[in-house]
C-alpha cells in the first residue's frame, strides 16, 4: 500500500496541512470517541465525497473527534480500515457499499469498533453496517408525481451505476408507480455519475421521445439533467435546492437526503456501548428519522405549480409506506433501461 495516496486532515489543522496514514489525529480535546471516514475520491469535488466529509463533520456535534482519508484505493481499503481501528476510532464509515468486504475481512479484529457502509446494503454480525434510506418508497412517490404531472403521459428517469440496489430501488419504484398512475417510462442509465454533459445527453435524447417529465439519482451529473429541462422547458426533480436555483420554474422538488440524522442516530447508539450488524434502512416506517424527505425551497416541499391535490395524494403515500399498509419492492426488470 503506497500511504500517501490516504492523506488524512483534521480540524484545526492550517490549510494543506495533512498527516500521512499511520499518524494519530485528534483534537486539543483528545475526546474519547473518534470517527473517522474512507472517501473513493476528493471531498472537492462537490458531489459524492464533498458529502461524505460532511457526513463525518456531522458527527462533532455529537462528541466525536474526526478524521478522514480521501483517494482510498480499492487495494488499500483493509489496511486504512485497520489504521483507524488500531488508533481507537470507535467508529469508521466508507463511503459506498464498496467497502463491505474489506469490513467483513477486518471487523472480526476489532470487535469494538462500529463499521459502517454509507448507501450499502448489506451487513455482517456484530460490527458490520449499512445505512441507506429507502430509495424505493422515495422512488414510488416521484413516480405518481411524475405521472401526474405529465402532459404527454411519457415521463423518464436518467440513473448511474445500473444494478446498483439502491440505484435498481429508485429507478424501479418510479417505474412501478409511475405506470400504476398512468405514464409510460422510459429509463436510462449513464456510464459516470458526475458527467453532466453526458446526462444532458440523455435526458435530451427522453425529452425528444415525448417525455414531459425527468428524474433521475445522479452525483454531479444531477445539474445535466436540470439543465436538459430548462432547456426544452419541462418538468424535472432534483435531489437539492442548488437544482431548483438552476430553473425554478421547472423543478417540482427535490429529494434531500438526511445523512446527518441517520448516522447519528447509529452514533449515538455506539456511544451507549451498542454495535450494529445489518442493514439499516430509513423510510417513512423508521420515523421520525426518515432518511430523506422531499423540498423545493427551504421550508417549502413542492414548487407552486404543483396542485394541491398531488400533494396530498403524495403525502397519503407516504402514510401508506409509514403504516405499512403499503410497500414496494422494485426488481431488475422494473429498473431496465428502455420503455
Amino acid at each position: 500500500m503506497t500511504t500517501k495516496r490516504l492523506v488524512r486532515r483534521c480540524q484545526g489543522l492550517a490549510a494543506g496541512a495533512a498527516i500521512l496514514l499511520g499518524a494519530t489525529c485528534l483534537s486539543p480535546a483528545q475526546a474519547a470517541d473518534k470517527a473517522a471516514i474512507l472517501l473513493p475520491g476528493s471531498i472537492n469535488d462537490q458531489s459524492w465525497n464533498a458529502l461524505g466529509y460532511a457526513i463525518v463533520k456531522s458527527l462533532e456535534p455529537h462528541g466525536f473527534t474526526i478524521a478522514y482519508s480521501e483517494n482510498v484505493a480499492d487495494a488499500d481499503e483493509t489496511d486504512a480500515l485497520r489504521d483507524y481501528a488500531s488508533q481507537g476510532y470507535n467508529i469508521v464509515l466508507g463511503h459506498s457499499g464498496r467497502f463491505v468486504s474489506a469490513m467483513e475481512e477486518v471487523a472480526p479484529d476489532f470487535p469494538k469498533v462500529e463499521f459502517i457502509a454509507v448507501s450499502g446494503n448489506e451487513g455482517q454480525a456484530p460490527n458490520v453496517m449499512s445505512i441507506d434510506w429507502n430509495n424505493a418508497q422515495f422512488g414510488c412517490q416521484l413516480g405518481l408525481l411524475a405521472a401526474r404531472m405529465s402532459k404527454t403521459h411519457k415521463v423518464a428517469g436518467v440513473y448511474g451505476l445500473q444494478g446498483v440496489p439502491n440505484i435498481t430501488a429508485q429507478a424501479g419504484g418510479f417505474r412501478i408507480c409511475a405506470t400504476q398512475a398512468g405514464a409510460k417510462v422510459s429509463i436510462i442509465y449513464i456510464k459516470d455519475m458526475e458527467d453532466s454533459a453526458e446526462a444532458k445527453e440523455a435526458a435530451l435524447s427522453l425529452i425528444d421521445q415525448g417525455a414531459d417529465v425527468l428524474t433521475g439519482k445522479l452525483n454531479a451529473a444531477e445539474a445535466g439533467l436540470v439543465e436538459a429541462a430548462k432547456e426544452r422547458h419541462v418538468y424535472v426533480t432534483g435531489r437539492g435546492f442548488d437544482q431548483t436555483k438552476i430553473a425554478p420554474d421547472l423543478v417540482l422538488t427535490n429529494i434531500l437526503e438526511d445523512w446527518p440524522a441517520m448516522i447519528g442516530n447509529v452514533a449515538d447508539q455506539v456511544k451507549a456501548g451498542k454495535l450494529l450488524g445489518s442493514f439499516v434502512q430509513y423510510g417513512y416506517n423508521t420515523a421520525p428519522v426518515t432518511g430523506a424527505s422531499f423540498g423545493y425551497l427551504p421550508g417549502k416541499a413542492f414548487n407552486p405549480v404543483v396542485p394541491a391535490a398531488v400533494v396530498t395524494e403524495i403525502d397519503a403515500m407516504g402514510t401508506d409506506f409509514a403504516s405499512g399498509k403499503l410497500k414496494v419492492v422494485p426488481t431488475d426488470h422494473d429498473a431496465r433501461p428502455g420503455s
